[in-house]
């Protein structure tokens, strides 16, 4: 996991590969998101761009559920044992996941496992029979019958949404169907792992028993829980190997996106989120900065692509496995949910090609040293200027010392750093810092990779180069 990099499919959104499963009304490719609307996305549609990912040093993916729901989402799960037929059938699954492994990319479900849908066969049967139904104590009821009064359901939901019922997870019979749910994708497709969603609003016992299931038919499938806050509780071994990094994701939004704190304030909160957890925890966090459920990143940083390339260089070169939201990569915008969860653009003259390089040029660099991905992290704070941030990453072979310029102006950086012969990845000069002392200038938005190794490894990517001047020009500064 330590050298993971994700890329996060809304299997919707990404490609329609197949035209002749698409949903009744699917409307034509590109067009607007809406809560309720179809564009045709499939199974098919992933296997035939698997280039674009391999292309972009992807080795992992993150699909959103691909179970048969009534929504475009799916996390209204009606069957769990079943690809939904507008993606596609289990068969077709089964073979994204041997041509990800071809590969060389895992793959992870969504599990679903904190509610069902309104068409899941047991709710369908309480909502018939009542209180007399076998599946009575399957969901959380409060009152019978079951309906929905004032606009709130008198039973258990997610997020009030009634056509998305709580299960009963202390339930014998539940726990039973989803630990077999969660084997049967393993054991049948091969899938490497599941990402839980809702996961702090299931109990602890639940997801003890679903380690041991998981972790008993492959112990290295990665179990990550979708936890908004500090999770220690799900991290002491037991339960989950990592949680979705949303504080991660917020100090990185304050910083790069919005202003609201300066380089020290980010430092300090990323400083006290390392000692929080053990090591082990921190060397695969899912380090995320967008996904389904937030507005997307180029839209937080107001179209501003310098301010994207900063966060992406900090996330790729931060301790944690990082994620990419599909479409991120070639400039795709979008506000919330729907806004988020457009189609897909597969035209390269609508792509972003600049910004594309840059993604695979910042995960080539973070595939070849791993300094960048289990080196230990030093924050070197620049107290003459809080827009400037500066870290070390380090270990046996290799030393970086990252320099990142987030404001609207040229800025001097001046750090204590070791007397090393220092290389400046992005401009490709050598660097001095004379007595141990580094000063050095870098135009608004800037950013260089000092890069001290071996002779042996220090051909790192090169960076396409783009003057603060080129930046003026094109109307981008």
């Amino acid at each position: 996991m330590k050298k993971a990099v994700f890329y996060q499919i809304f299997p919707e959104r990404f490609a329609n590969g197949d035209p002749t499963n698409d949903p009744e009304g699917t409307e034509q490719w590109g067009g607007k998101p809406g809560l309720n609307n179809f564009f045709g996305g499939d199974l098919q549609g992933i296997i035939d761009h698997l280039e674009h990912l391999t292309s972009l040093g992807i080795n992992a993916i993150y699909l959103n559920p691909v179970f048969e729901g009534t929504t475009n989402h799916k996390y209204d799960t009606k069957d769990y044992f079943k690809v939904d037929p507008h993606f596609g059938t289990n068969d077709k699954l089964k073979e994204l996941v041997k041509a990800c492994h071809e590969r060389g990319i895992r793959v992870l479900l969504d599990a679903v496992f904190n509610h069902s849908g309104h068409t899941f066969e047991p709710f369908v049967d309480v909502m018939e029979k009542g209180a007399s139904s076998a599946y009575a104590d399957w969901f959380y009821v409060r009152e019978w019958p079951l309906t929905v009064k004032d606009g709130v359901p008198t039973y258990d939901t997610f997020g009030f949404e009634p056509i998305m019922p709580k299960l009963n997870t202390a339930n014998t019979e539940v726990k039973e169907y989803l630990l077999k749910v969660a084997k049967y994708w393993i054991e049948e497709v091969g899938v490497d792992g599941w990402r839980l969603d809702v996961a702090n609003e299931v109990d602890h016992a639940f997801w003890r028993e679903f380690r041991k299931t998981v972790k008993g038919v492959n112990p290295d499938a990665y179990i990550l829980g979708e936890i908004m806050h500090e999770a220690v509780p799900w991290l002491l071994g037991d339960q989950f190997d990592a949680v979705m990094n949303y504080p991660f994701t917020k100090a990185c939004l304050d910083f790069f996106a919005h202003d609201r704190i300066g380089a020290n304030q980010l430092a300090n909160r990323l400083a006290g989120q390392l000692t929080s957890y053990p090591s082990q925890v921190n060397e695969v966090a899912f380090n995320l900065l967008g996904s389904h459920d937030t507005a997307r990143l180029l839209t937080l940083c107001e179209g501003r692509t310098e301010r994207l390339k900063l966060a992406t260089l900090f996330q790729f070169t931060f301790p944690g496995a990082p994620c990419i939201y599909y479409g991120d990569e070639i400039g795709m915008d979008g506000g919330h949910d729907p806004d988020c969860r457009k189609c897909m653009e597969w035209d390269p003259q609508k792509q972003n090609g600049d910004l594309l390089q840059f993604f695979k040029q910042t995960i080539s660099l973070r595939h070849q040293y791993p300094a960048l991905q289990d080196g230990a992290l030093t924050f070197l704070q620049d107290q003459a200027n809080d827009q400037n941030l500066i870290y070390e990453r380090r270990d046996a072979q290799d030393r970086f010392v990252i320099l990142i310029n987030k404001s609207e102006s040229s800025s001097v950086f001046r750090a204590t750093i070791a007397n090393e012969a220092w290389t400046d990845i992005v401009s490709g000069t050598p660097v001095t810092a004379e007595q141990g002392q580094l000063n050095f200038e870098l135009p608004a938005f800037g950013y260089a990779i000092l890069h001290a190794g071996s002779a042996e490894n220090n051909q790192a990517p090169e960076f396409v180069r783009i003057s603060s001047t080129e930046l003026l020009r094109s109307g981008t500064l």
